[in-house]
């Protein structure tokens, strides 16, 4: 099995890329490095530096004929995407359809997008969500991702390309990039907390969010690949546990030590929901997933890794 991981020098990427070495498969990153560290590409992965949304590049993808292609090569931050919207959609959408008609050219069958939440926006209020839910991006970024998940539908329905789309909700886990603190939530945490200061949070304490561990993501796209009958559809990859941004600050803290941990409240982003809650059965229905590790233990994993070692 050749797999071939877009992004996989990013913090998800990089662990699926693991895994699948884990398997015995063979397995291509392909990163620009825009968020991405070329030291988190493992060891016996070959890596090709291109940019997914330049057509010019994709020479260098020249000689490579995967199996599956795992497309997680994007820009992830609805705050971000504000900030340059064109770049945004070069990142998500141009480099998935670039992406898509390069898979059929050299007759890769099988392609998994990481999509997002962010594409139901609201929901019109209604959590948790469901894959049939009301899809209102309210951020750039969640507008790219719904469109790349119509494309890659279109190209399903018209060239027969097996594609299958991943609503990821608020993936954490060890590697998180705590320098970037416009991405991920619970890494921007973790950052202050590491530091010693004060969780400067942008928006209420009072909003929800739906935490799922890294290594359930990962095995939510094996899950999926493997099982034909995932083709052509999207599922939500969640623990289905809502919890309130306050709560899940204070559970950090004590996860490393404190008894209750300071907060600084400053005025939100845009674009930003107040609920994000998920609902996996559709994804349980199809491959048996189910989440493992709900954020306890996954906050006690974390701490672990920065425990000096005796």
């Amino acid at each position: 099995m050749h797999s071939l991981i877009t992004g996989g020098a990013g913090f998800i990427g990089s662990h699926l890329a693991r895994r699948c070495l884990a398997l015995g498969h063979q397995v291509t990153v392909v990163d620009n490095l825009s968020t991405g560290y070329q030291r988190n590409v493992p060891d016996g992965a070959e890596f090709v530096y291109c940019d997914l949304g330049a057509p010019a590049q994709y020479y260098k993808l020249r000689g490579l004929r995967p199996d599956v292609i795992y497309h997680l090569g994007a820009q992830s931050s609805g705050w971000i995407s504000f900030d340059a919207p064109l770049r945004d959609m070069d990142d998500n959408l141009r480099s998935t359809v670039l992406l898509g008609e390069w898979a059929q050219s050299v007759g890769c069958p099988r392609v998994l997008l990481a999509s997002t939440e962010s594409t139901y926006g609201e929901g019109k209020g209604r959590v948790p969500f469901h894959e049939t839910s009301d899809q209102r991006p309210l951020t750039y970024y969640g507008c790219s991702k719904l469109a790349a998940e119509h494309y890659l539908r279109v190209a399903n329905d018209c060239h027969g390309l097996q594609a299958t789309w991943l609503r990821l909700f608020s993936v954490y886990g060890p590697k998180q990039d705590l320098a970037n603190l416009k991405q991920g939530i619970l890494s921007i945490y973790l950052a202050y907390v590491l530091a010693g200061k004060p969780v400067t949070v942008k928006g209420s304490l009072q909003r929800v969010r739906d935490m799922v561990i890294v290594d359930d993501v990962v095995e939510a796209f094996l899950a999926a690949a493997s099982e034909p009958n995932t083709i052509n559809h999207a599922y939500n990859v969640c623990s289905g546990e809502g919890l309130t941004i306050g709560e899940i600050i204070q559970r950090l803290g004590k996860a490393f030590g404190h008894a209750s941990y300071p907060v600084v409240e400053e005025g939100g982003t845009p674009g930003d929901v107040f609920a994000s809650i998920g609902d996996h059965a559709a994804l349980t229905a199809a491959t048996g997933w189910k989440p493992t590790v709900f954020l306890d233990q996954g906050l006690a994993m974390i701490a672990a890794n920065f425990k000096p070692k005796a």
